[in-house]
């Protein structure tokens, strides 16, 4: 229960933390929507589709290919390296706070935020009248995989290679933008060449979006997209347990200094 409690108290703190700054929150919540109306508009004219199939090709893509991606990772390395900068390490170190309620909380921060994305999307895709099917339960599980990869990438990127808050964009700008492309978020994988669509074999993002868009658009079970499912639960508990890590080297290090 110990950690429970300091995991909580930890995500809320972020939580109300952002919430009254609100203008992250805000930007987390216009990212999706506007381009989720983009996507739906290029759909509907390139592929001749009508608005309601437009905005049900979209939604799975803009989801967990560009919104969680943005507040998972980059909320999370935002959070770690403004932590840093601010001393919060030092003082926690003097606390008896765990290390691992803190980054639990974290993880259930932008877990939480993740999820009002999610609402979000697919509120509004269901206004245009997007047929959004498929097992409920397999819909959360492959969105709390996704929240769970981009975050665990969010705390090693932020504890290795962000060292201010002037970092964050430009490690988002060089990691993130390439994989969001080579994923499908922006563009439909068919229309790549035969060398860049072998590429996605090894982008998370396209199984994301792969997984997410056959359980959603096209009613597939768990077993049907297994192997996507399969390849994103590795990499999720890969990031996880590297972010861990990372976090734990970088507690370390604090201390030292």
């Amino acid at each position: 229960m110990k950690y429970v409690r300091e995991t909580l108290a930890v995500a809320q703190r972020i939580l109300v933390e952002l919430g009254r700054r609100r203008r992250s929150l805000i930007f987390w919540a216009i990212f999706p929507v506007l381009l989720l109306i983009l996507n739906s508009l290029i759909l509907q004219e390139r592929l001749q589709l009508s608005l309601a199939e437009a905005y049900t090709q979209a939604a799975p893509s803009t989801l967990v290919g560009a919104a969680l991606f943005f507040s998972g990772l980059g909320g999370s390395v935002a959070t770690v390296v403004s932590e840093r900068e601010q001393k919060t390490l030092k003082r926690l170190f003097l606390s008896p706070l765990s290390g691992v309620s803190y980054f639990l909380g974290i993880c259930l921060a932008y877990g939480a935020i993740g999820l009002g994305q999610t609402v979000l999307v697919y509120a509004i895709a269901l206004f245009y009248g997007a047929s959004l099917g498929g097992n409920p339960l397999a819909n959360l599980l492959i969105v709390l995989l996704s929240i769970a990869a981009y975050v665990g990438v969010g705390f090693v990127l932020g504890t290795q290679l962000a060292r201010r808050t002037e970092d964050v964009n430009a490690l988002i700008a060089a990691f993130g933008i390439p994989l969001m492309i080579l994923g499908g978020t922006f563009l439909p994988t068919a229309f790549f060449p035969d060398s860049l669509a072998q590429l996605t074999q090894f982008n998370p993002i396209y199984h994301m979006i792969e997984a997410l868009s056959g359980v959603v658009v096209e009613g597939s079970t768990l077993a049907e997209v297994g192997p996507h499912v399969r390849f994103l639960s590795l990499f999720a508990v890969a990031m996880v347990v590297a972010g861990w890590l990372s976090y734990r080297r970088m507690v370390q290090v604090e201390r030292q200094l």
